[in-house]
């Protein structure tokens, strides 16, 4: 039961953090080149990614023996959360400006208005860049929705979490009808990347044969170190990050 709340929690904040940043490129192409190419570039990316679980989870599941698939997984979940970890301290600590999707929006908005329209109907500027930006970010969630969902063995349960992170994400998008900028998106990064870390140590782990005392449970253990070690590091670094801005948004 905690490994399931854990890879429902992951997922969905893993998949809301992008779902935000796919949102800021569909909403700018859908103001400067048309709701109808923008809105359909989107639900063409959003159709390849389904298919993409449809065809490559049951696959896996089948195929690759699960103690293989779990040392795999848990090698992926290590690097993609240590790098999502390393950038929220970095952002946490001083040494790396937060994301902002206001400065992310303007960009596209300018870029995009600068482009050559092409009159009524559907763009084909607007399309291509709302499916490649839902795309590049959906692929993301795939990733993490397979590796969490097919080592757990809840593949439903995190395909269920990144689907309900879509809905709401799009629906606080159409509400609001800008990107969201209210998100803590650096906070969910930060809480992403020590789950993604605690995972891949427990699963790394199992596939090579490790038995984790309390089964389950040692999650929550893995969890509180990593917490630990990435609280000391972002006092440590923040006792020396310069004092001014620092880099660019973004």
């Amino acid at each position: 039961m905690t490994g399931t709340v854990l890879v429902a929690l992951a997922v969905f904040a893993a998949s809301a953090v992008e779902m935000v940043e796919a949102l800021t490129i569909v909403l700018a192409a859908g103001l400067t080149r048309g709701w109808r190419s923008a809105l359909e570039g989107a639900a063409a990316a959003l159709a390849c990614l389904v298919v993409v679980v449809a065809v490559f989870g049951p696959a896996l599941i089948h195929y690759v023996p699960i103690n293989v698939l779990r040392v795999v997984i848990g090698s992926l979940l290590l690097v993609l959360g240590l790098q999502w970890l390393r950038k929220a301290i970095l952002r946490a600590s001083g040494y790396k400006p937060k994301h902002d999707e206001d400065a992310i929006y303007r960009r596209e908005v300018e870029r995009l208005s600068n482009l050559p329209h092409a009159g009524s109907g559907r763009d084909a500027i607007g399309f291509a860049i709302s499916f490649k930006g839902v795309l590049l970010e959906g692929m993301e969630v795939v990733m993490i929705v397979l590796t969490l969902g097919l080592s757990s063995g809840h593949l439903l349960v995190a395909s269920l979490a990144a689907l309900a992170a879509v809905v709401g994400v799009s629906g606080v998008g159409i509400a609001v009808s800008r990107q969201l900028r209210e998100v803590p998106e650096n906070a969910m990064k930060l809480a992403v990347g020590l789950m993604l870390v605690s995972f891949g140590s427990f699963w790394g782990g199992e596939g090579a044969g490790v038995r984790w005392p309390g089964s389950d449970l040692f999650l929550l253990v893995l969890l509180a170190g990593y917490v630990a070690v990435t609280w000391i590091a972002v006092r440590l670094l923040s006792r020396a990050a310069p004092a001014g801005p620092v880099g660019a948004v973004g």
